[in-house]
């Protein structure tokens, strides 16, 4: 039990550095614009950047945990995220701090990815309670990150809000070398490590396409470069499609696509994934918009009220962990997509003269929808992935987070424009309002058997159960 206990606070500390240092520096933005002397779309990239290396950076990673040990994976990349942390703050020019964002990005991703993939195989009593702690966590560093940023930076400056990660990831490091099981990766361990093994047990190329086919989609339909810009993104696409069809004959594929064909339920768990986070961070990126644009609300105030959202989830994650536990997701991600659908809706009939309570009923919807939602479908992507890919599950995973994240942004962007008001406002519940509705059916379909337990072993598991630690 104990032991149980410090392995789940390892990995919670250590998930929730990537949102956490992707919402903090948000705040950040007009101090390294004044500090560096360059325009916003110039100092935007540095949000812009840890999404694009976390996206690309979540299911390689989790590859590599499949092959390496999770454990090997998950303290590396507390390892790489520390010298990004510590180095940030030393950043001599924005081209610099760049770079270390990217660094950071692909530590904090090899902790995020590989620490749903140790949940998944060491965890195998209670695991939805297990989930909900680490929904938690996540949920509270997204609500804190930007009031937890400004405070520092009001009272020191920019620096401080990298090494606030020293601390987080000392603790989370030392309580996983100590509790994490070391557990040998099948794969590697029979397979010589030669230079071309290495390259083909860890699909070079396939690791290759999916970085310049992801980062070409998603700079090219970020970007508003007009007929350029679609080009690039419509070669990203390209390059994905020939990334699907180089992996069905790959002998280590990154993406066991002949897996997900045979395991249809994880593209379903995943394009779910992409479609609440869309919704969610819509919703958490737009509404500080309307509260100061048009309620005129001013930073603190419109902070405190961002915050319904954020402990609505906290709140909701661990009565989630419970209710899951005993009945399944089903009816858990139906009741966040009747509540995504009612917040959407009071969106659509808040006008200038709604006072701020209704607001903050509408976001506390979404929040517990988020709550709901996070150990809902991370209970449906465990039930649906096979314990031999669950790193690389649980990566593309994290990456449908980020994918539904990125294209949130480009939702706001076309909505808004140059200009936010109750109209716009009102065109974003709508459209919320639709892909809350295409939620539902999804979530109605459930797993395909609601009453097996959660840790119950699939055909063909037995025999196979890796070092597990009981309640």
């Amino acid at each position: 039990m104990v032991q149980r206990r410090w392995l789940v606070a390892s990995v919670c500390l250590g998930i929730l550095l990537n949102p956490l240092n992707s919402s903090m520096v948000a705040v950040a933005i007009p101090r390294l614009q004044k500090v560096f002397g360059i325009g916003y779309a110039e100092v935007s990239w540095i949000i812009l950047v840890f999404y694009l290396a976390s996206a690309v950076a979540q299911p390689v990673m989790g590859r590599l945990s499949d092959l390496f040990g999770r454990r090997r994976i998950f303290l590396l990349g507390l390892g790489i995220a520390f010298l990004a942390s510590v180095s940030a703050p030393l950043s001599p020019n924005f081209a610099c701090l760049l770079t270390l964002r990217v660094v950071q990005a692909v530590g904090t991703s090899m902790v995020s990815s590989v620490g749903l993939a140790i949940i998944r195989v060491f965890i195998t009593e209670r695991q939805a309670s297990a989930l909900a702690v680490l929904s938690a966590f996540l949920s509270g560093a997204a609500a804190l990150g930007p009031a937890l940023g400004g405070l520092v930076i009001h009272s020191w400056d920019w620096p401080p809000i990298f090494l606030i990660n020293l601390p987080i990831i000392a603790a989370s490091f030392g309580l996983g070398w100590r509790f994490i099981p070391l557990s040998e990766a099948p794969t590697a361990g029979n397979t010589p490590m030669t230079a071309g093994g290495l390259l083909q047990l860890i699909d070079a190329p396939g690791i290759l396409l999916f970085s310049i086919g992801m980062t070409t989609t998603l700079v090219g339909f970020l970007s508003d470069r007009g007929a350029g810009s679609m080009i690039l993104g419509l070669l990203g696409i390209g390059l994905l499609a020939v990334l699907t069809f180089y992996e069905t004959k790959a002998r280590s594929p990154l993406i066991p696509v002949r897996t997900l064909v045979k395991f249809p339920r994880i593209s379903l768990v995943n394009l779910q994934f992409v479609l609440v986070n869309l919704i969610f961070y819509s919703t958490f990126f737009g509404f500080p918009a309307y509260l100061q644009s048009v309620l005129h609300l001013n930073d603190w105030d419109t902070g405190l009220v961002m915050l319904c959202m954020g402990l609505a989830s906290l709140a909701a994650s661990p009565i989630a962990g419970r209710w899951i536990e005993k009945s399944g997701p089903r009816r858990a991600l139906v009741l966040s997509g009747v509540l995504m659908l009612l917040g959407s809706l009071g969106m659509v009939f808040l006008t200038v003269d709604s006072p701020v309570f209704e607001v903050a009923l509408a976001l506390a919807a979404f929040g517990v929808a988020g709550g709901l939602n996070n150990v809902g479908i991370q209970t449906e992507l465990f039930r649906s992935a096979p314990k031999e890919i669950i790193g690389v599950a649980s990566g593309m995973f994290q990456t449908s987070r980020y994918v539904g994240t990125i294209l949130s942004s480009l939702l706001l962007a076309l909505i808004f424009g140059s200009h936010f008001g109750t109209a716009e406002l009102h065109i974003l519940g709508v459209v919320l309002a639709v892909l809350s509705v295409g939620f539902l059916p999804m979530a109605a379909i459930g797993s395909t058997r609601e009453t097996r337990k959660l840790n119950g072993p699939r055909p063909g598991e037995a025999g196979r159960v890796p070092p597990t630690l009981s309640p």
